[in-house]
């Protein structure tokens, strides 16, 4: 167990708006469980992105309220969602057509462990049981920018953000960039991890000393 100082930094929602931040209008997005499904909350009213999910939606909506939700109108998590004026339903062959064929613009992830080559782990742990691979594998190489969002640290306090995984793999040098709740780090196609952004109430000492890999200080 990590005897490293916990420090709080943004909370899932705010980890969430601030990814957010990050969606660039007009563009294909796929989002995946956990974490990334509570981006479309935080979207802004000028920002309009088309959602995707590999299960066969395009046009996927926010959470619905109480009096919209539709059982039989879910995402990959198997979660109830709404659908966008102008949403299309597709079987999974075409909706992997469409990720494989690089028509994803970005991809927001969850993630066990990065290294700091840009490897992402976040499909399973050894010995545990798993559900199966989703569709994490084929989006990591399909779309044109991976960001993962993921807490900086696990339950135990070990960094998630580390010199090399000892996870299984979901792909090799995939991801651009990782939004915490500490901080932004960008991952640079030499193996640099430069830190970007520090959350509100965290300074760059508490990011080196939770990351498991070497950081190059370039705040905005």
């Amino acid at each position: 167990m990590s005897d490293s100082v916990t420090v709080a930094g943004w909370t899932r929602h705010e980890m969430a708006a601030r990814a957010a931040e990050e969606m660039v209008d007009g563009e294909y997005v796929n989002l995946g469980i956990g974490l990334p499904t509570l981006i479309p909350d935080y979207l802004s009213a000028d920002v309009r992105v088309t959602l995707h999910s590999e299960n066969g939606i395009l046009g996927t909506g926010p959470y619905p309220t109480d009096d919209e939700v539709d059982a039989d109108l879910i995402n990959a998590g198997k979660e109830t969602v709404t659908v966008n004026p102008g949403a299309a339903y597709f079987d999974s062959a075409l909706s992997f057509g469409m990720i494989r064929g690089g028509h994803i613009d970005t991809a927001v992830l969850g993630g066990m462990q990065v290294s700091r080559t840009g490897d992402l782990a976040n499909w399973m742990v050894p010995g545990k049981m798993v559900k199966g691979m989703g569709g994490a594998m084929d989006l990591v190489h399909g779309a044109a920018r991976v960001i993962v969002l993921m807490e900086h640290n696990d339950r135990d306090g070990d960094p998630k953000i580390v010199e090399a995984c000892t996870l299984p793999l979901t792909g090799q040098s995939v991801v651009d960039r990782i939004i915490t709740n500490l901080c932004v780090i960008d991952v640079v196609g030499d193996g640099t991890l430069l830190l970007r952004e520090l959350a509100p109430g965290v300074e760059t000492l508490d990011v080196i000393a939770a990351t498991g890999a070497d950081l190059t200080v370039e705040l905005a």
